[in-house]
């Protein structure tokens, strides 16, 4: 991983995040003071139906939509389920009008509703407590089996010695910036997390069902608990109040990162000095160019996204075949920076250009998981498909940058095309004559847009005509500006 800068650019409606590597951007993070995500916040929650079915329940917590909680997710007498497939069912568990302390875990995507658990848990810096649980873990990316064991021993120490009650310390994850921790910073955070839990627990019984207990921090916040690492070499912030509040967060919490934080105050707006805000006009566009001449076309639906890969004006290499594999090399790494940047989850269906050699393909794999190793998000790469596809998954962890950037069409509708005036002039001609079997007026009005009135009274006309004189009826037109290329209006007069 090269030299990583963070720019924060921040105002209150709005608060974006570029992470940039060598000069290339390589995450945007996007949090809309008023579309700010629940995951993580904590609620008073009160069930408001049982699906036993579903093993399931609806819970009111105060959000538009009621949020969903799975028997998987909850907190049984026995404490949290740790893959046993016994469950009690949930109608033994859970009843209307009961009221839980839960957490988010999903937030709500398109139609449904916010993913619940009753298993709370609270991260910190270095640690994520887990209240419920006497369990220690440990981040898979810390190394030795050793180490690993040190860090548990260091943990329970220091939270046995702590607790008002040594019998019931909590249970406790460690981060991966746990690595390097001394015994004063995981003591801190053991202190901070339990601190905030104690205050979680005084609320849920003082307050009504529906309210918010406890909530996750603010994305500038979370930029030191989560995105700063060894590599970060400054994180830029363009306002004075917000660097002088993560200046005081950051002391508390993250001294080590504090060190790099400076406040922007140049003329040119932070983003459009470092190019920025092209990158995320880019990022929107379906087309993405290679440097090689070749380029990317990547679409997204409900279901999956598509990646294809074409050599365009590539012939850089001495053969075909050597074209197609440096395209294809190219590209590998270029949508690996897309998926991070769009930030697009699910299942991904990435069509490289086919390659008949075996070690082309083998080759062009490895770059693809090189560079996704450096997603923070969990991808899983599967070979070639018989097709010459690549499959891969991308966990989804909030909504993607063109769903919270943009909206369908109202035009087309989301579809990405809209039917041509002559079919429009069709669907018309048939409608008139659907009507005047019906109807009997003096005379059909067409009200529809300019290029379809156009295409009726020039290449149409003699149909147009040859209706009229078919029904026994004139036929007017209208253009209306206001209308799409799809819309079109028959009045009986």
């Amino acid at each position: 991983m090269g030299v990583q800068d963070i720019l924060i650019n921040w105002a209150p409606q709005e608060t974006r995040v570029a992470i940039v590597e060598n000069g290339a951007v390589q995450e945007l993070h996007i949090e809309r003071t008023l579309e700010r995500g629940q995951v993580g916040n904590v609620y008073l929650g009160k069930v408001v139906r049982v699906l036993p079915g579903m093993q399931s329940a609806f819970v009111d917590i105060g959000l538009e939509r009621a949020a969903f909680l799975h028997v998987a997710d909850l907190l049984s007498a026995s404490g949290p389920h740790r893959g046993d497939t016994t469950l009690p069912p949930i109608e033994r568990q859970v009843f209307e009008g009961q009221t839980l302390t839960v957490q988010v875990i999903k937030d709500a995507i398109g139609t449904k509703g916010a993913r619940l658990s009753t298993q709370v848990s609270i991260a910190g810096r270095m640690l994520v407590f887990l209240p419920h649980d006497n369990h220690i873990g440990i981040s898979q990316k810390i190394g030795s089996h050793e180490l690993r064991e040190q860090l548990r021993a260091r943990v329970l120490a220091l939270a046995t010695a702590s607790a008002e009650d040594p019998g019931n310390t909590g249970g406790f994850i460690l981060r991966t910036n746990a690595e390097e921790a001394s015994d004063t910073e995981l003591g801190d955070d053991i202190a901070y997390l339990r601190k905030t839990w104690k205050l979680i627990r005084e609320r849920a019984h003082s307050r009504p069902p529906g309210t918010l207990l406890h909530q996750d921090l603010s994305l500038v916040e979370r930029v030191l608990r989560d995105l700063v690492n060894e590599a970060t070499h400054s994180i830029r912030i363009d306002s004075r109040m917000q660097y002088e509040q993560l200046h005081a967060f950051g002391d508390v919490y993250m001294p080590r990162a504090v060190g790099k934080l400076e406040l922007y105050s140049g003329e040119r707006p932070i983003f459009d000095l470092f190019g920025i805000e092209e990158e995320i006009a880019r990022a929107l566009s379906r087309r993405v160019e290679l440097k090689s001449g070749g380029y990317l076309i990547i679409d997204q639906t409900e279901a999956l996204t598509t990646i294809d890969v074409n050599t365009g004006g590539y012939v850089g290499a001495r053969n075909f075949d050597d074209t197609i594999f440096k395209t294809n090399l190219e590209a590998a790494g270029a949508l690996s920076r897309q998926l991070r940047l769009r930030n697009l989850g699910g299942i991904v269906i990435a069509d490289f250009i086919d390659m008949t050699r075996e070690d082309h393909q083998q080759a062009v794999l490895a770059e693809l998981r090189k560079q996704l190793a450096r997603d923070r998000t969990r991808t899983t790469v599967s070979g070639f498909t018989q097709l010459g596809l690549v499959e891969m998954t991308r966990k989804r962890t909030r909504e993607s940058l063109a769903h919270m950037l943009c909206q369908p069409c109202p035009t087309c509708d989301g579809r990405g095309q809209v039917k041509t005036a002559r079919s429009v002039c069709y669907d018309i001609l048939r409608e008139i004559l659907r009507e005047a079997r019906q109807f009997a007026p003096k005379e059909f009005r067409v009200v529809a847009n300019a290029s379809v009135v156009e295409m009726l009274l020039d290449e149409e006309s003699v149909h147009l005509a040859g209706l009229s004189e078919f029904i026994g009826k004139p036929i007017s037109l209208s253009a209306e500006p206001s209308m799409n290329p799809e819309q079109y209006d028959i009045v009986l007069l």
